[in-house]
């Protein structure tokens, strides 16, 4: 059985991983009974090349050069700009390859309008599944496209079942049709040797309190809002220290206000970090401040680490993974006294309290691992 994956991207961002493990995933698990295949529309997996290569994963190449080095990664306009030139460039060579390997089922990921719209308008004999990477925002025009090509779609999964029933409340795909899909977030392997990397270029950061904060530099992260918050714990809490891991376009803003707010000594913004697990093992917690996630990764990637989370409240994943405050702690999204109050009540727990909701956490995140996500995903694919 073929089985393509169809997942372009422009800047880091946690759906590559997911991809990657699920195709890894697929090859541990499947006895080779399914051959998974890696589509790289504009050269976006070159800089993981190596490591494919490594892990056996077989890359199809849709264009001959790579298009990614030529366009413009941060910012709105941008981004859609490098949409529109990936739709021209990748969406003949799409249907040339559909239609020539025939391949049993397309998972598509990100930059769906592509795929879809071929689907719309030709037959295949490729089953389409649609993945859900995301909180998807259901604004009108997204909602139409989908109800109508919804009809030619085989299945279409979710990384939550917040988000499943969200689909189900406005119809827009046919019940029958939705299926819950943890992503494969916990390669279990990979994290036990990153967590023996001990590198860390500047250990002062950990010489008192560290909280850890992840994700890209950009709205939806909300990180002006964290360090605002930071800022006002800091007066109680003078032994804390704020780490903030990624890389994006909100970069010289927020170093704009770490300044303005005299915290040059306290916040730093780290970068972007490929083993997050060094700094997760050593943190005393981590904050997701969120506007949106579906699930959150770095949620699970922190619970795995023994590391207590304090998320905003946002829409989807957080509620769903923390099981409204069970196992970890959930303030409401962008304020700051609800911010603070957590924050205090952390401080106040007992050590025996803290590790009950890490155990009951350490339950939750067993959903996450590459062989649940090959189990659901077979059962998926030897659908009737």
């Amino acid at each position: 059985m073929k089985l393509y994956y169809w997942s372009p991207f422009i800047s880091n961002i946690a759906t590559e991983k997911a991809v990657v493990n699920s195709i890894k995933s697929v090859k541990k698990f499947s006895k080779e009974k399914i051959n998974p295949y890696l589509l790289d529309i504009i050269g976006e997996w070159d800089k993981q090349k190596k490591n494919l290569t490594n892990d056996n994963i077989k890359i199809i190449h849709l264009l001959n050069f790579k298009l990614l080095k030529y366009l413009p990664k941060y910012g709105f306009l941008r981004s859609r700009f490098s949409y529109i030139v990936v739709f021209f460039f990748s969406i003949f060579k799409l249907h040339k390859i559909l239609k020539k390997d025939k391949p049993e089922y397309l998972i598509i990921h990100l930059m769906t309008f592509i795929p879809l719209l071929l689907l719309l308008f030709f037959n295949y004999e490729t089953k389409f599944i649609l993945r859900i990477s995301g909180y998807p925002k259901l604004n009108y025009l997204r909602s139409f496209f989908w109800k109508i090509v919804g009809k030619k779609v085989y299945l279409i999964t979710t990384p939550t079942v917040t988000t499943m029933d969200l689909l189900n409340k406005f119809k827009i795909f046919d019940f029958n049709k939705i299926k819950y899909l943890p992503d494969p977030i916990l390669n279990i392997d990979e994290i036990k040797r990153k967590k023996l990397d001990d590198d860390i270029t500047n250990k002062k950061f950990f010489s008192n309190k560290t909280v850890i904060s992840i994700g890209r530099l950009t709205k939806q992260k909300n990180f002006e809002f964290l360090i605002e918050a930071f800022n006002k714990i800091i007066d109680k809490y003078p032994n804390f220290t704020l780490l903030i891991l990624g890389e994006g376009e909100k970069r010289k803003m927020l170093e704009k206000q770490i300044k303005k707010l005299n915290l040059e000594n306290k916040v730093f913004l780290i970068g972007h970090e490929k083993n997050i697990y060094k700094y997760l093992k050593r943190a005393e917690m981590f904050i997701l401040s969120s506007l949106w996630e579906d699930p959150g990764f770095v949620l699970v990637e922190a619970g795995y680490s023994n590391t207590i989370v304090l998320s905003s409240d946002c829409p989807n994943g957080p509620k769903e993974i923390l099981n409204n405050n069970q196992n970890g702690f959930l303030y409401e999204k962008n304020s700051l006294t609800s911010f603070v109050d957590k924050f205090k009540e952390i401080q106040n727990m007992s050590e025996k309290q803290i590790f009950k909701k890490k155990l009951l956490f350490k339950k939750k995140i067993k959903e996450f691992t590459l062989f649940n996500h090959y189990k659901i995903l077979n059962s998926i694919l030897s659908r009737k």
